[in-house]
């Protein structure tokens, strides 16, 4: 177990809340007030599982607001627009967007995306804080909502037809412009003069090397209008939308969530077998589709080209979140975690990058090309606690650890020198940085 020094660990506890209170806006959190001044999907779910060390009633309006958002068909937002944000305070805001073109969105205005389900591990990690009747109560009336998200997820955008979630937009990942999708992405038609049209946000803020460049945005906007046209429905997807991926973390998320609504379900009284089935399935599935034996972890696969796509992410270390990961695959996927690519040790450990250092493009400050995240370190130290290695967890935890202890509560850091980049004050950083010292008790 990671051991902190007392004083230390009270200065980062009371860090991490004053950030989680200056972020919070009466039913939601923002991920930032410079940068992020919305509702997103998965900065939710992290930040309601550190809010549940500290302020549980939150934690549980975080995700009742979330899914007071969610669309007919049971897809969760990935934003959530705030109506009291100005008109142009954000790109792409709702104008852009335009949620109400389709027939299953709900009032409020939102993205038409998803991004990965991390709701019902987070709703299971708050109910556990305070397994109070009030608790339960607020779990029961949330689990149909989460059922019908995961629904969503595995039927609707089953497109490669092998049970596997498919993503139409790097956005949906998270990591917005890993390595992982250069491929895929290179063949959407984009002009750079698209941007002359829109103006950015985040590069008045961030510096522009740390961010997507033009080239980026102007792609993302041809998928968000591709998937707009249709009006943002997934029927005949594989016919012409042009970025359609199979994800190795978003479909580990997918199955760790039908095993965390396996345990609500024994909670909130449904049956958890439908849940552990689908987890297994999803798990085996994975195996099949995303597994390459000869480098010994997770990739990408195209669909354009039914292809795995060959960058070594981090991506391919989220099925250690799974319980009925193979033996082999935890043991070589452990391998990767502590190889010089992605340096995680039990002691003198490195921030996780998000990309292969040894890589020749690796970038250790451009947005998900090499930077640490908290959250990823959070996501693989939870696999590594799950198969049986606490020490290397604890060396893990201990990089998160000093990461925000040198640059404070950043979005993301430089995974060589531990610099804060992106936005400062950010949500996530301070919630997870929350759950980790909480395990150092």
């Amino acid at each position: 177990m990671t051991s902190v020094d007392g004083s230390r660990r009270r200065r980062l506890w009371q860090l991490a809340v004053e950030t989680l209170d200056a972020n919070w806006e009466g039913d939601h959190t923002v991920p930032s007030r410079t940068l992020y001044p919305h509702q997103w999907s998965w900065d939710s779910a992290f930040i309601a599982i550190g809010l549940a060390h500290v302020a549980p009633e939150r934690a549980w309006r975080e995700l009742e607001t979330l899914f007071a958002a969610q669309w007919r068909d049971g897809r969760v937002p990935h934003i959530v627009f705030n109506p009291r944000v100005r008109v142009g305070g954000y790109f792409p805001g709702p104008q852009f967007w335009d949620s109400a073109v389709s027939p299953v969105a709900p009032p409020q205005a939102t993205s038409g995306i998803v991004q990965p389900p991390v709701h019902a591990i987070a709703a299971w990690h708050v109910y556990r804080r305070d397994p109070s009747p009030a608790a339960g109560r607020r779990l029961a009336a949330l689990y149909p909502k989460l059922v019908a998200a995961q629904h969503y997820l595995r039927h609707d955008r089953d497109v490669g037809g092998a049970g596997l979630v498919c993503l139409v937009h790097p956005w949906e990942a998270g990591l917005d412009n890993s390595p992982a999708w250069d491929a895929p992405m290179a063949a959407v038609p984009a002009d750079p003069e698209l941007m002359r049209r829109h103006r950015r946000h985040d590069t008045r803020v961030a510096a522009a090397e740390q961010r997507p460049t033009d080239v980026d945005y102007a792609r993302y906007i041809v998928l968000v209008d591709s998937y707009r046209q249709r009006r943002y429905l997934d029927a005949g997807l594989a016919a012409d939308h042009p970025f359609l991926v199979e994800c190795p973390l978003f479909n580990a998320l997918t199955a760790a969530a039908e095993y965390a609504l396996a345990d609500i379900a024994e909670v909130v009284g449904a049956d958890p077998a439908a849940h552990r089935e689908a987890g297994a399935r999803l798990t085996e599935v994975l195996g099949e589709r995303l597994w390459d034996p000869r480098s010994g972890t997770f990739h990408v696969r195209d669909l354009r080209t039914d292809v795995l796509l060959p960058s070594r992410t981090v991506l391919g270390l989220g099925p250690l979140l799974l319980p009925g990961l193979p033996p082999g695959q935890v043991e070589a996927l452990v391998a990767e975690a502590t190889s010089d690519r992605f340096g995680v040790a039990e002691v003198m450990p490195r921030p996780l990058p998000s990309y292969d250092r040894s890589a020749a493009d690796f970038d250790p400050v451009r947005y998900w090309r090499g930077p640490s995240w908290i959250n990823i370190g959070w996501l693989v130290r939870e696999g590594l606690l799950r198969h049986g290695r606490p020490a290397l967890a604890a060396g893990l935890a201990e990089s998160m650890i000093d990461l925000v202890d040198r640059a404070g509560c950043h979005e993301y850091f430089e995974p060589n020198t531990g610099a804060g980049l992106g936005s400062p004050a950010f949500s996530w950083s301070a919630a997870l940085l929350l759950d980790v010292l909480a395990a150092t008790e």
